[in-house]
């Protein structure tokens, strides 16, 4: 009989010694796993921010661009009516000029 309860005892102990590795290795590969996680997530996010800034500094190029050539088109279209005006100011002074005449 002492020879059951000590097998028992040995298998049981068996047992529950390799539970425990088992379980300490299985946590070990859990936290490799989650610090593995980690350092993904913290390199997604330095991707993220720096395509942000790539994005922030192409819309300023942009906006810079768009502003001169509003700035461009500005001075075409005065320097247009400027010329339409001086034209318009010689033809009244011919036609005035033809009128004295």
């Amino acid at each position: 009989m002492k020879k059951i309860f000590l097998s028992i005892f040995v298998l049981v102990f068996t047992f529950a010694v390799t539970s425990c590795r088992d379980t300490e290795k299985k946590t070990e590969d859990a936290m490799e796993d989650a610090i593995e996680n980690v350092e993904d997530a913290a390199d997604s996010a330095e991707d993220a921010a720096e395509d942000a800034g790539d994005a922030l500094n192409n819309a300023a190029d942009n906006l810079e661009e768009a502003g001169e050539d509003a700035a461009e088109a500005a001075e075409e279209a005065a320097d247009g009516a400027k010329e339409a005006t001086n034209k318009a100011i010689d033809k009244a002074g011919n036609a005035a000029k033809d009128a004295l005449n």
